[in-house]
């Protein structure tokens, strides 16, 4: 197998399984039960292709690092600032919930905001940062971002299945639960870091 292969083949593998039962996977649930598969789904990807991209620039040419500690505090404290947002809920007129169907541009790029946020720091942007040493640029990125993005995706089915079988209430607060789970998560991990 070429070198561009065995990059793209065991990145894909490798942050498939990173990502399963991560944080940024239960945002993917989180935002499924709120939004649109579709722009959930444009959300994650270009916001994880960028900071993969940006992963694999650190990795392959730099060799550095970022101060994550900080970026991963100030990203807890917004999801912990979306928790408690979802948690006191939002009524839309019937004119705005029109335009909420209509238009998907505010469900991108409040994702794709959240996830670059989210993934700066995170183990899947670190394993991509390590592969990308050992591997080429391009078949890391692109295989790193493919398999983030299928992660997310089986978290973007199962939140639309949740969504059409639970009450609005449950989900808003189950919502408002995982948002506080990923800000708590984010804010100790980045305490360790800092600390």
């Amino acid at each position: 197998m070429d070198g561009f292969l065995v990059a793209l083949v065991v990145s894909f593998g490798v942050i498939f399984v990173a990502e399963l039962g991560d944080k940024s996977q239960l945002m993917a649930l989180t935002f499924a039960t709120r939004f649109r598969p579709l722009p959930v789904l444009i959300g994650i990807t270009v916001a994880t292709a960028v900071v993969h991209l940006a992963s694999v620039a650190i990795g392959y040419g730099l060799h550095a690092a970022l101060p994550t500690g900080w970026i991963s505090l100030i990203a807890g404290l917004a999801f912990l600032g979306f928790g408690a947002w979802t948690l006191r809920g939002d009524k839309l007129t019937e004119e705005e919930k029109r335009k909420a169907e209509k238009s998907s541009r505010n469900a991108i790029v409040a994702v794709g905001v959240a996830f670059f946020l989210a993934e700066l720091g995170d183990k899947t942007m670190l394993a991509t940062i390590t592969l990308a040493t050992k591997y080429g640029w391009f078949g890391t990125w692109l295989g790193s971002t493919l398999g983030m993005v299928a992660a997310d995706a089986l978290a973007i089915l199962v939140g639309r299945l949740l969504g059409r079988h639970l009450p609005e209430k449950a989900i808003r607060y189950g919502a408002a639960v995982l948002f506080a789970i990923s800000g708590l998560w984010l804010v100790l991990e980045a305490v360790a870091e800092l600390t």
